[in-house]
Protein backbone atom coordinates (compact mmCIF):
# COMPACT_ATOMS: atom_id res chain seq x y z
CA UNK A 1 0.00 0.00 0.00
CA UNK A 2 1.02 3.67 -0.89
CA UNK A 3 -0.37 6.74 0.14
CA UNK A 4 -0.32 10.44 -1.15
CA UNK A 5 1.35 13.21 0.84
CA UNK A 6 1.95 16.66 -0.33
CA UNK A 7 5.66 18.31 -0.72
CA UNK A 8 6.85 21.85 -1.24
CA UNK A 9 9.78 21.73 -3.69
CA UNK A 10 11.81 24.75 -4.77
CA UNK A 11 12.18 25.06 -8.08
CA UNK A 12 15.89 26.65 -7.68
CA UNK A 13 17.81 24.85 -5.15
CA UNK A 14 14.99 21.58 -5.06
CA UNK A 15 14.80 22.18 -1.17
CA UNK A 16 12.00 20.49 0.33
CA UNK A 17 9.64 22.05 3.02
CA UNK A 18 6.80 20.88 4.56
CA UNK A 19 4.80 23.86 4.17
CA UNK A 20 4.41 26.72 0.93
CA UNK A 21 6.60 29.66 2.02
CA UNK A 22 7.37 32.76 0.11
CA UNK A 23 11.13 32.43 0.20
CA UNK A 24 12.97 29.23 0.37
CA UNK A 25 14.80 28.94 3.85
CA UNK A 26 17.52 26.84 1.95
CA UNK A 27 18.39 29.42 -1.06
CA UNK A 28 16.79 32.76 0.03
CA UNK A 29 15.28 32.56 -3.69
CA UNK A 30 11.29 34.30 -3.43
CA UNK A 31 8.48 32.54 -5.51
CA UNK A 32 10.21 29.77 -5.97
CA UNK A 33 8.37 26.64 -4.06
CA UNK A 34 5.27 25.03 -5.59
CA UNK A 35 3.48 22.35 -4.38
CA UNK A 36 4.15 18.46 -5.39
CA UNK A 37 2.25 15.66 -4.82
CA UNK A 38 4.13 12.31 -3.83
CA UNK A 39 3.41 8.64 -3.35
CA UNK A 40 5.35 7.71 -0.31
CA UNK A 41 5.17 3.52 -0.15
CA UNK A 42 4.21 1.63 3.20
CA UNK A 43 7.20 0.73 4.93
CA UNK A 44 7.63 -2.61 5.57
CA UNK A 45 10.31 -4.92 7.23
CA UNK A 46 13.45 -5.04 5.25
CA UNK A 47 15.77 -9.10 5.12
CA UNK A 48 19.54 -8.18 6.48
CA UNK A 49 22.03 -8.11 3.89
CA UNK A 50 25.27 -10.23 3.68
CA UNK A 51 28.69 -8.01 4.46
CA UNK A 52 31.51 -8.17 2.20
CA UNK A 53 34.74 -8.53 3.62
CA UNK A 54 36.35 -5.17 1.66
CA UNK A 55 39.79 -6.62 1.28
CA UNK A 56 38.17 -9.07 -1.37
CA UNK A 57 36.52 -6.82 -3.46
CA UNK A 58 37.42 -6.94 -6.92
CA UNK A 59 38.39 -3.21 -8.63
CA UNK A 60 38.26 -4.62 -11.88
CA UNK A 61 34.78 -3.06 -12.96
CA UNK A 62 36.23 0.87 -11.59
CA UNK A 63 39.44 0.93 -14.34
CA UNK A 64 38.50 4.14 -16.21
CA UNK A 65 38.18 3.39 -19.91
CA UNK A 66 39.75 6.57 -22.54
CA UNK A 67 37.27 9.04 -23.47
CA UNK A 68 39.50 9.29 -27.30
CA UNK A 69 40.10 13.50 -25.89
CA UNK A 70 43.08 13.68 -24.21
CA UNK A 71 42.11 16.94 -22.50
CA UNK A 72 39.15 15.04 -21.02
CA UNK A 73 41.34 12.29 -19.70
CA UNK A 74 43.72 14.56 -18.10
CA UNK A 75 41.23 15.79 -16.00
CA UNK A 76 39.13 12.39 -15.05
CA UNK A 77 42.37 10.96 -14.41
CA UNK A 78 42.28 8.25 -17.14
CA UNK A 79 38.91 8.56 -18.92
CA UNK A 80 35.32 7.10 -18.24
CA UNK A 81 34.49 4.69 -15.70
CA UNK A 82 32.00 1.88 -16.12
CA UNK A 83 28.58 2.77 -15.14
CA UNK A 84 29.73 6.02 -13.39
CA UNK A 85 27.54 8.98 -14.34
CA UNK A 86 28.94 12.20 -15.57
CA UNK A 87 28.01 15.64 -15.85
CA UNK A 88 28.96 17.82 -18.22
CA UNK A 89 27.46 21.17 -17.93
CA UNK A 90 28.41 24.87 -19.12
CA UNK A 91 27.41 28.08 -21.24
CA UNK A 92 25.56 27.62 -24.27
CA UNK A 93 27.71 27.67 -26.88
CA UNK A 94 30.46 26.75 -25.08
CA UNK A 95 31.24 23.41 -26.63
CA UNK A 96 29.37 21.00 -24.40
CA UNK A 97 28.04 19.21 -27.26
CA UNK A 98 30.69 18.89 -29.34
CA UNK A 99 32.92 17.40 -26.81
CA UNK A 100 30.49 14.34 -25.74
CA UNK A 101 30.31 13.86 -29.64
CA UNK A 102 33.88 13.69 -29.43
CA UNK A 103 33.86 11.07 -27.26
CA UNK A 104 31.66 9.27 -29.04
CA UNK A 105 33.13 9.16 -31.83
CA UNK A 106 35.99 7.80 -30.27
CA UNK A 107 35.07 5.15 -28.42
CA UNK A 108 32.47 4.04 -31.52
CA UNK A 109 36.11 4.00 -33.80
CA UNK A 110 37.30 1.58 -31.35
CA UNK A 111 34.56 -1.22 -31.94
CA UNK A 112 32.51 0.12 -29.07
CA UNK A 113 28.87 0.58 -29.66
CA UNK A 114 27.97 3.85 -28.07
CA UNK A 115 24.47 5.90 -27.61
CA UNK A 116 23.76 9.69 -28.00
CA UNK A 117 20.16 10.30 -26.79
CA UNK A 118 19.15 13.64 -28.19
CA UNK A 119 16.23 15.29 -26.31
CA UNK A 120 17.06 19.11 -28.26
CA UNK A 121 17.93 17.74 -31.70
CA UNK A 122 16.50 15.73 -34.55
CA UNK A 123 18.56 12.58 -35.89
CA UNK A 124 19.45 14.67 -38.91
CA UNK A 125 19.95 17.59 -37.09
CA UNK A 126 22.94 15.48 -34.84
CA UNK A 127 23.37 13.92 -38.29
CA UNK A 128 24.60 16.90 -39.49
CA UNK A 129 26.89 18.44 -36.59
CA UNK A 130 28.63 14.83 -36.01
CA UNK A 131 29.34 14.91 -39.86
CA UNK A 132 31.18 18.18 -39.10
CA UNK A 133 33.81 16.45 -36.83
CA UNK A 134 34.82 13.89 -39.66
CA UNK A 135 33.65 10.38 -40.70
CA UNK A 136 30.96 9.14 -38.31
CA UNK A 137 31.98 5.53 -37.76
CA UNK A 138 29.75 2.61 -37.17
CA UNK A 139 28.30 1.87 -33.68
CA UNK A 140 27.41 5.40 -33.13
CA UNK A 141 23.81 5.28 -32.67
CA UNK A 142 21.19 8.23 -31.66
CA UNK A 143 17.61 7.98 -30.67
CA UNK A 144 16.19 11.58 -30.91
CA UNK A 145 13.56 10.98 -28.12
CA UNK A 146 12.99 13.36 -24.70
CA UNK A 147 11.36 10.53 -23.22
CA UNK A 148 12.65 8.94 -19.91
CA UNK A 149 10.96 5.50 -20.23
CA UNK A 150 11.41 4.83 -23.75
CA UNK A 151 15.61 5.98 -22.85
CA UNK A 152 15.67 4.11 -19.69
CA UNK A 153 14.19 1.05 -21.80
CA UNK A 154 16.44 1.58 -24.89
CA UNK A 155 19.54 1.41 -22.41
CA UNK A 156 17.97 -2.06 -20.76
CA UNK A 157 17.37 -3.60 -24.05
CA UNK A 158 20.72 -2.79 -25.73
CA UNK A 159 23.26 -1.59 -23.24
CA UNK A 160 25.96 0.70 -24.92
CA UNK A 161 29.43 0.90 -23.59
CA UNK A 162 29.05 4.83 -23.47
CA UNK A 163 25.93 6.71 -23.17
CA UNK A 164 25.07 10.95 -23.57
CA UNK A 165 21.91 12.54 -22.52
CA UNK A 166 22.01 15.90 -24.61
CA UNK A 167 20.33 17.51 -22.28
CA UNK A 168 19.23 15.92 -18.82
CA UNK A 169 17.26 19.68 -18.29
CA UNK A 170 15.19 18.41 -21.67
CA UNK A 171 14.30 14.70 -20.53
CA UNK A 172 10.25 14.30 -19.38
CA UNK A 173 8.57 11.43 -17.63
CA UNK A 174 4.21 11.76 -18.16
CA UNK A 175 3.76 10.45 -14.83
CA UNK A 176 5.76 13.06 -13.03
CA UNK A 177 2.96 16.21 -12.57
CA UNK A 178 5.68 18.80 -13.58
CA UNK A 179 6.42 20.68 -16.90
CA UNK A 180 10.26 19.50 -18.66
CA UNK A 181 13.18 21.68 -16.77
CA UNK A 182 11.61 21.44 -13.53
CA UNK A 183 13.36 20.43 -10.32
CA UNK A 184 11.37 17.38 -9.95
CA UNK A 185 11.68 16.39 -13.80
CA UNK A 186 15.09 16.85 -14.25
CA UNK A 187 15.67 15.03 -10.53
CA UNK A 188 13.56 12.02 -11.37
CA UNK A 189 15.35 11.49 -14.73
CA UNK A 190 18.81 12.03 -13.55
CA UNK A 191 17.86 9.61 -11.13
CA UNK A 192 16.55 6.48 -13.08
CA UNK A 193 19.40 6.95 -16.00
CA UNK A 194 22.11 6.78 -13.08
CA UNK A 195 20.30 3.55 -11.69
CA UNK A 196 20.91 1.73 -15.42
CA UNK A 197 23.85 3.21 -15.59
CA UNK A 198 24.89 1.27 -12.42
CA UNK A 199 23.44 -1.88 -13.20
CA UNK A 200 24.25 -2.16 -16.95
CA UNK A 201 27.60 -1.13 -16.49
CA UNK A 202 27.33 1.77 -19.11
CA UNK A 203 29.33 5.04 -18.73
CA UNK A 204 26.31 8.09 -18.63
CA UNK A 205 27.38 11.28 -19.58
CA UNK A 206 24.54 13.88 -18.68
CA UNK A 207 24.92 17.33 -20.28
CA UNK A 208 23.65 20.03 -18.13
CA UNK A 209 22.80 23.96 -18.59
CA UNK A 210 23.82 26.81 -16.68
CA UNK A 211 21.26 29.85 -15.14
CA UNK A 212 22.00 33.36 -16.05
CA UNK A 213 24.89 33.39 -12.66
CA UNK A 214 26.64 30.70 -14.34
CA UNK A 215 25.67 27.90 -11.38
CA UNK A 216 24.08 24.80 -12.67
CA UNK A 217 20.71 24.57 -13.90
CA UNK A 218 18.29 22.20 -11.62
CA UNK A 219 18.36 20.22 -8.33
CA UNK A 220 21.53 20.82 -6.28
CA UNK A 221 21.14 17.27 -5.43
CA UNK A 222 21.99 16.46 -9.30
CA UNK A 223 25.65 17.19 -8.15
CA UNK A 224 25.26 14.39 -5.19
CA UNK A 225 23.59 12.03 -7.33
CA UNK A 226 26.35 12.09 -10.04
CA UNK A 227 29.84 10.60 -9.94
CA UNK A 228 31.72 13.12 -11.48
CA UNK A 229 31.01 16.97 -12.32
CA UNK A 230 32.79 18.47 -15.44
CA UNK A 231 32.45 22.56 -16.09
CA UNK A 232 33.60 23.72 -19.53
CA UNK A 233 34.10 27.62 -19.23
CA UNK A 234 35.76 29.96 -21.60
CA UNK A 235 34.88 33.14 -23.88
CA UNK A 236 32.10 32.00 -26.26
CA UNK A 237 33.86 35.11 -28.32
CA UNK A 238 37.15 33.50 -27.63
CA UNK A 239 38.62 29.99 -29.50
CA UNK A 240 40.10 28.57 -25.51
CA UNK A 241 37.90 26.06 -23.81
CA UNK A 242 38.74 24.94 -20.05
CA UNK A 243 37.67 21.86 -18.76
CA UNK A 244 37.58 20.97 -14.98
CA UNK A 245 36.99 18.45 -12.51
CA UNK A 246 34.20 20.44 -10.08
CA UNK A 247 33.84 16.58 -8.39
CA UNK A 248 35.13 13.78 -9.23
CA UNK A 249 34.86 10.05 -7.43
CA UNK A 250 37.42 7.82 -9.25
CA UNK A 251 40.27 10.87 -8.45
CA UNK A 252 41.48 13.89 -7.40
CA UNK A 253 40.26 17.26 -8.71
CA UNK A 254 41.58 20.11 -9.67
CA UNK A 255 43.21 19.23 -12.97
CA UNK A 256 42.84 21.51 -15.94
CA UNK A 257 42.00 20.46 -19.44
CA UNK A 258 42.74 23.16 -22.48
CA UNK A 259 41.04 22.78 -25.82
CA UNK A 260 40.56 25.22 -29.03
CA UNK A 261 37.30 25.34 -30.41
CA UNK A 262 38.33 25.09 -34.44
CA UNK A 263 35.76 24.76 -37.67
CA UNK A 264 35.91 21.17 -36.97
CA UNK A 265 35.24 21.14 -33.64
CA UNK A 266 37.48 20.89 -30.89
CA UNK A 267 41.26 20.81 -30.80
CA UNK A 268 44.01 19.96 -28.17
CA UNK A 269 46.44 22.79 -27.54
CA UNK A 270 50.05 21.12 -28.17
CA UNK A 271 51.63 23.81 -26.05
CA UNK A 272 49.50 26.29 -24.11
CA UNK A 273 51.70 28.78 -22.99
CA UNK A 274 52.54 29.68 -26.53
CA UNK A 275 49.08 30.31 -27.13
CA UNK A 276 48.99 31.79 -23.58
CA UNK A 277 51.93 34.71 -24.80
CA UNK A 278 50.76 37.74 -26.85
CA UNK A 279 52.29 38.52 -29.82
CA UNK A 280 55.60 40.10 -28.26
CA UNK A 281 55.10 44.00 -28.68
CA UNK A 282 57.86 46.06 -27.23
CA UNK A 283 55.46 48.78 -25.11
CA UNK A 284 55.38 49.73 -21.85
CA UNK A 285 52.44 47.99 -19.84
CA UNK A 286 53.32 44.36 -20.72
CA UNK A 287 54.50 41.33 -18.22
CA UNK A 288 55.03 38.12 -18.38
CA UNK A 289 54.50 35.86 -15.55
CA UNK A 290 53.68 31.77 -14.58
CA UNK A 291 50.64 30.23 -13.06
CA UNK A 292 50.05 27.05 -12.13
CA UNK A 293 46.59 25.19 -12.29
CA UNK A 294 46.61 21.36 -11.60
CA UNK A 295 49.78 19.80 -12.57
CA UNK A 296 50.45 22.64 -15.15
CA UNK A 297 52.37 25.68 -15.31
CA UNK A 298 51.58 27.69 -17.92
CA UNK A 299 53.34 31.24 -18.99
CA UNK A 300 51.17 34.12 -19.27
CA UNK A 301 50.91 37.63 -20.42
CA UNK A 302 49.44 40.54 -18.21
CA UNK A 303 49.10 43.55 -20.10
CA UNK A 304 47.77 46.51 -18.34
CA UNK A 305 47.26 50.18 -19.55
CA UNK A 306 47.11 53.57 -17.56
CA UNK A 307 44.95 56.52 -19.28
CA UNK A 308 43.68 59.47 -18.74
CA UNK A 309 39.59 59.68 -18.18
CA UNK A 310 37.06 62.43 -17.71
CA UNK A 311 34.91 62.03 -14.21
CA UNK A 312 35.85 59.06 -11.88
CA UNK A 313 38.77 56.97 -12.51
CA UNK A 314 37.73 53.34 -13.70
CA UNK A 315 39.42 50.12 -13.23
CA UNK A 316 38.28 47.71 -15.16
CA UNK A 317 40.23 43.69 -14.76
CA UNK A 318 39.32 40.96 -17.36
CA UNK A 319 40.92 37.70 -16.53
CA UNK A 320 42.45 39.42 -13.61
CA UNK A 321 41.07 39.56 -10.08
CA UNK A 322 39.54 42.74 -9.84
CA UNK A 323 40.08 43.16 -5.66
CA UNK A 324 43.93 42.12 -6.63
CA UNK A 325 44.14 45.24 -8.77
CA UNK A 326 42.38 47.77 -6.42
CA UNK A 327 45.29 46.47 -3.77
CA UNK A 328 47.82 46.87 -5.96
CA UNK A 329 47.64 50.23 -6.99
CA UNK A 330 46.97 51.48 -3.69
CA UNK A 331 50.14 49.37 -2.74
CA UNK A 332 52.35 51.25 -5.68
CA UNK A 333 50.66 54.70 -4.38
CA UNK A 334 52.08 54.40 -0.81
CA UNK A 335 55.03 52.27 -1.16
CA UNK A 336 56.35 53.35 -4.42
CA UNK A 337 55.23 56.55 -5.29
CA UNK A 338 53.57 55.62 -8.36
CA UNK A 339 50.60 57.53 -8.28
CA UNK A 340 47.57 56.57 -10.94
CA UNK A 341 44.59 57.35 -8.55
CA UNK A 342 43.72 60.10 -11.31
CA UNK A 343 43.81 57.88 -14.86
CA UNK A 344 41.45 55.21 -15.34
CA UNK A 345 43.60 52.36 -15.09
CA UNK A 346 43.08 48.33 -17.51
CA UNK A 347 44.20 45.01 -16.86
CA UNK A 348 43.92 41.86 -18.81
CA UNK A 349 45.85 39.15 -20.14
CA UNK A 350 46.59 37.74 -23.16
CA UNK A 351 45.36 34.59 -24.61
CA UNK A 352 41.97 34.58 -22.45
CA UNK A 353 43.05 32.65 -19.36
CA UNK A 354 42.50 33.97 -15.99
CA UNK A 355 45.42 34.82 -13.85
CA UNK A 356 43.81 35.65 -10.44
CA UNK A 357 46.20 33.80 -8.07
CA UNK A 358 48.17 35.78 -6.02
CA UNK A 359 51.64 34.35 -7.67
CA UNK A 360 50.57 36.67 -10.47
CA UNK A 361 50.99 39.98 -7.99
CA UNK A 362 54.69 41.05 -9.04
CA UNK A 363 53.92 40.71 -12.92
CA UNK A 364 50.38 42.89 -12.73
CA UNK A 365 51.90 45.64 -10.20
CA UNK A 366 54.93 45.83 -12.64
CA UNK A 367 53.01 46.61 -15.72
CA UNK A 368 50.85 49.25 -14.33
CA UNK A 369 53.99 50.84 -13.51
CA UNK A 370 55.93 50.63 -16.53
CA UNK A 371 53.40 52.04 -18.32
CA UNK A 372 53.07 54.94 -15.24
CA UNK A 373 57.28 55.80 -15.35
CA UNK A 374 57.24 54.48 -19.39
CA UNK A 375 59.70 51.75 -19.49
CA UNK A 376 59.32 48.64 -21.60
CA UNK A 377 59.84 45.08 -19.58
CA UNK A 378 62.01 43.12 -21.66
CA UNK A 379 60.46 40.11 -23.26
CA UNK A 380 63.23 38.11 -22.02
CA UNK A 381 62.13 38.98 -18.38
CA UNK A 382 59.49 37.68 -16.18
CA UNK A 383 58.17 38.44 -12.69
CA UNK A 384 56.73 35.75 -9.79
CA UNK A 385 55.68 37.02 -6.43
CA UNK A 386 52.77 37.74 -3.94
CA UNK A 387 52.69 41.19 -3.04
CA UNK A 388 51.77 42.23 0.59
CA UNK A 389 50.22 45.78 2.14
CA UNK A 390 53.50 46.48 3.15
CA UNK A 391 54.89 46.29 -0.18
CA UNK A 392 57.14 43.12 1.04
CA UNK A 393 57.50 40.21 -1.91
CA UNK A 394 55.93 36.78 -0.51
CA UNK A 395 57.12 33.31 -1.92
CA UNK A 396 54.74 31.67 -3.74
CA UNK A 397 54.70 27.32 -4.26
CA UNK A 398 55.77 25.62 -6.92
CA UNK A 399 58.48 28.20 -8.20
CA UNK A 400 60.91 25.57 -9.37
CA UNK A 401 58.87 24.28 -11.28
CA UNK A 402 57.30 27.70 -12.81
CA UNK A 403 60.95 29.12 -13.66
CA UNK A 404 61.30 25.43 -15.63
CA UNK A 405 58.43 26.60 -17.45
CA UNK A 406 59.98 30.05 -18.25
CA UNK A 407 63.41 28.63 -19.21
CA UNK A 408 62.04 26.07 -21.66
CA UNK A 409 59.96 29.20 -23.15
CA UNK A 410 63.14 31.06 -23.54
CA UNK A 411 62.80 33.40 -20.43
CA UNK A 412 66.40 34.42 -19.36
CA UNK A 413 65.98 36.77 -16.29
CA UNK A 414 62.99 36.36 -14.07
CA UNK A 415 62.18 37.81 -10.24
CA UNK A 416 60.92 36.40 -7.50
CA UNK A 417 60.68 36.97 -3.96
CA UNK A 418 63.53 37.04 -1.58
CA UNK A 419 62.30 33.90 0.57
CA UNK A 420 62.28 30.32 -1.60
CA UNK A 421 64.34 27.41 -2.03
CA UNK A 422 65.15 27.74 -6.31
CA UNK A 423 67.48 24.94 -7.77
CA UNK A 424 69.96 26.38 -10.39
CA UNK A 425 68.24 26.23 -13.76
CA UNK A 426 71.02 26.70 -16.53
CA UNK A 427 70.67 29.94 -18.68
CA UNK A 428 68.49 31.61 -16.11
CA UNK A 429 69.25 34.14 -14.01
CA UNK A 430 67.35 34.70 -10.68
CA UNK A 431 66.66 37.81 -9.69
CA UNK A 432 65.99 38.20 -6.03
CA UNK A 433 63.70 41.36 -4.81
CA UNK A 434 62.69 41.93 -1.15
CA UNK A 435 60.09 44.35 -1.97
CA UNK A 436 57.74 45.70 -5.04
CA UNK A 437 60.29 49.03 -4.80
CA UNK A 438 63.10 46.73 -5.43
CA UNK A 439 61.56 45.15 -8.81
CA UNK A 440 60.13 47.93 -9.92
CA UNK A 441 64.32 49.39 -9.49
CA UNK A 442 65.45 46.71 -11.34
CA UNK A 443 63.22 47.07 -14.12
CA UNK A 444 64.10 50.51 -14.56
CA UNK A 445 67.32 50.28 -14.44
CA UNK A 446 67.90 46.74 -16.28
CA UNK A 447 69.75 44.90 -13.44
Amino acid sequence: MSRTTATFLCAECGAASPRWAGRCPSCGAWNSISETATIAPTKKAAAPLVATPLHGVDETGTVARPSGVGELDRVLGGGFVPGSTTLLFGEPGIGKSTLALMTLRAHAARGERVLLVAAEESASQVAQRARRLGDVPDGLDVIATSDVAAAAATLLAHPPTLCVVDSVSAMVDDSVGSVAGSVTQVRHAADILCGIAKQTGTALVLVGHVTKDGELSGPRALEHLVDTVVRVDGDRHGALRLVRALKHRFGPTGEVGLLEMSGDGLREVPDPSLTLRGEGLDVPGVATTVITDGSRSLVVEIQALVATGSGSPRRVAHQVSSQRLSLLLAVLEARCHVDVSGSDVFATTAGGLPAVEPAADLALALAVASVAKGVCIPRSWAALGEVGLAGELRSVGSLTRRLKELSRLGITTVLVPLAGDVEEIPGLTVVRCRSLLDAIHAVTTGS
